[in-house]
């Protein structure tokens, strides 16, 4: 590679040092030699109605062919993601939900879904990595203090991780051969976004999920977006990205601050959906509790002294209970284990998306009572049910990582990763969300407390209009709008 384009040497012109670099290069080898690179490969591309958003967002899938079946024009837009647990698929469906809604055909460009590549195998070997992590950073309080919440919020956060992933997204390039150059492209994690500027394409979007600043979401040459103005100072800064010199900033034409990333269906109806809160609030209608679980397991714990606070409520019926755990049926499956004395009250929709669909529909003006227990081995239905039951919801329990930005009231619990406390600061601060409670007995605590008090939840409702007044969660639609901005700029 030219050194002039080698975006591992000097990032926003700031020039790396060649330990850096020499680190950098042995750890592409090292993949290389894990791996093997299919840089000679000819790979093409054929897209099909991707599964359950296909119908309702419009989503066609790109897949490997034999030949070039993939078929785009002025109107399609490809959304760069992995799979790397829910986040990222979730932050895809908000940009093409947005995209349908506002006219364009979203094409989903999963790098994590190529079998036999290379990008593939790295992706999917990092992925475990970070997983095992995860978990081990639930299951020992000393791995997490002393190892997970420095990585996630410092280690990530260092120019050099940067510089050392850029030259691993070297070898990310060869499926994007049949992309056109200049179509419109937002990735929603930073290895797609590098992967496709390294590969030429023109008009790149990076929409960084997190507001905690790093240099693990930096994509030189393409255009970033952030959620928060906290986070568009910190990137432009490159805040504490290298502790010993004083960085060059960002330049301003890099970074965008463009709000939440939020669905279209979401959006446009937050006004009905916080009416019908308040509603069930003044009518003593049972209380809407949602809950999010994650395949790693994390936060078990918390989970399930939540759930044995609130049976007493579901029992009475003031309080009615959703759990997506996604397509993990195992975790489900240890839940009932755990609770025994919930099973009585469980309705389970395993499985089959139709089901599901039918159920948000009929809870949206319909009584709902007791457990309803979601599972979808599909992953486009396991993400997209709790898009679904948010609408349904009055609180979403999660940790605050991507959902921390969605506009529902939100009991936050804790977080997974250091770099996840600045989404909970987000929500508290907006008033859409609680603080991050941080043990089990504060979690339970506040969910006491929304429970029995309805000035909490309607206040945060009040919030929510707020900040949909001001724009905040139109986030989704100004990054298609740059994606589509920067085709027309190349081509002008």
């Amino acid at each position: 590679m030219d050194k002039n384009t080698d975006k591992s040497k000097v990032i926003f012109g700031n020039k790396m040092s060649d330990s850096a670099y020499r680190k950098a290069v042995k750890g592409k080898e090292k993949f290389i030699k894990k791996y093997g690179s299919d840089a000679d490969r000819v790979y093409h591309l054929e897209s099909v109605p991707a599964p359950a958003i296909g119908d309702i967002l419009g989503v066609r899938q790109l897949r490997l062919s034999n030949e070039p079946k993939a078929v785009f024009d002025e109107k399609s837009l490809i959304i760069g993601n992995i799979r790397m647990g829910f986040g990222h698929y979730r932050i895809s469906m908000a940009i093409a939900s947005a995209a349908k809604a506002m006219g364009y055909e979203p094409f989903w460009f999963d790098l994590h879904s190529f079998e036999g590549s290379t990008c593939t195998k790295i992706i999917a070997g990092q992925n475990q990595l970070y997983s095992l992590g995860s978990r081990l950073s639930q299951m020992s309080g000393l791995f997490n203090k002393i190892v997970w919440e420095p990585m996630n919020s410092e280690g990530f956060r260092k120019l050099t991780y940067n510089c050392s992933d850029q030259k691993t997204a070297e070898l990310m390039t060869p499926v994007f051969r049949d992309l056109p150059k200049d179509i419109p492209y937002v990735a929603t994690h930073v290895w797609p976004s590098q992967a496709a500027v390294h590969a030429g394409l023109t008009s790149v979007v990076n929409a960084i999920p997190d507001n905690w600043p790093m240099a693990l979401h930096l994509s030189e040459g393409a255009v970033h977006t952030v959620q928060t103005p906290s986070a568009y100072l910190g990137y432009r800064a490159l805040r504490g990205m290298d502790k010993k010199r004083s960085l060059r900033p960002m330049p301003e034409e890099s970074i965008v601050y463009t709000g939440h990333y939020i669905d279209h269906e979401l959006v446009s109806n937050i006004e009905y959906d916080c009416e019908k809160r308040v509603e069930r609030c003044r009518n003593g209608s049972p209380r809407r509790w949602l809950m999010s679980v994650g395949g790693a397991g994390a936060q078990k714990e918390i989970f399930i002294s939540l759930i044995r606070r609130l049976l007493p409520k579901i029992k009475a019926g003031k309080a009615a209970l959703f759990i997506n755990v996604g397509d993990h049926l195992n975790v489900w499956e240890s839940l009932k284990e755990t609770l025994p004395q919930m099973n009585r009250y469980v309705t389970e929709h395993m499985d089959d998306f139709e089901d599901t669909k039918n159920f948000a529909a009929e809870a949206m003006e319909g009584e709902v009572s007791g457990i309803h227990a979601f599972f979808h081995k599909d992953i486009f239905s396991a993400v997209y049910s709790t898009n679904l039951l948010m609408r349904v919801s009055d609180v979403l329990i999660t940790k605050p990582s991507e959902l921390a930005f969605y506009p529902i009231p939100k009991l936050m619990i804790k977080r997974v990763g250091g770099h996840e406390a600045w989404g909970a600061i987000r929500a508290a601060e907006l008033g859409d969300g609680t603080y991050e409670c941080r043990t089990v007995r504060e979690t339970g605590d506040m969910l006491q407390l929304i429970q029995n008090d309805p000035d909490v939840l309607e206040k945060m409702c009040e919030n929510i209009l707020t900040a949909k007044k001001s724009g905040i969660y139109d986030g989704a639609y100004k990054v298609v709008e740059l994606a589509v901005k920067g085709r027309n700029t190349v081509t002008k």
